[in-house]
């Protein structure tokens, strides 16, 4: 009977250790490596109008000071149109990184973006939203 006992008890105690054991801590600085994928994926769903991009362009993701630390950060520009299907301009975005996948994408400053390293992103310019694309 005591043997019983001192077996439940035993894996009580393992379900219990189980369940308190805690998830390893993320790299907040993992480099992100489907960059361009998420990014694209975030503005298909965040621009009015996320077909016929033009003139996007995107940089590298490289370690940044942010804060008192440090963050992937990557840039990129495009020209989206509003509502009204006109062009509005070139905007230029910070993406920020976190454990290797983007956590943030919002407006940049000049100082933040004016002296990023652009390539061609032709992802963003190829977006569709039909069933059938060209």
């Amino acid at each position: 009977m005591h043997r019983q006992a001192a077996l439940a008890f035993t894996f009580f105690a393992g379900v219990l250790a189980a369940c308190t054991t805690e998830p390893p801590p993320v790299d907040p600085n993992l480099a992100p490596v489907n960059y361009k994928k998420e990014i694209t994926d975030t503005l298909t769903s965040t621009l009015v109008d996320p077909t016929n991009v033009r003139e996007a362009f995107i940089s590298e993701p490289v370690l940044t000071k942010v804060g008192n630390g440090q963050r992937y950060t990557a840039c990129v520009r495009y020209n989206a149109r509003d509502a009204s299907r006109q062009y509005t301009g070139s905007t230029d975005r910070i993406a920020y990184f976190y454990g290797g996948h983007l956590n943030q994408l919002v407006e940049a400053t000049k100082e933040q973006c004016g002296n990023a390293a652009y390539q061609p992103f032709p992802e963003l310019e190829k977006v569709c939203l039909a069933v059938k694309c060209n």
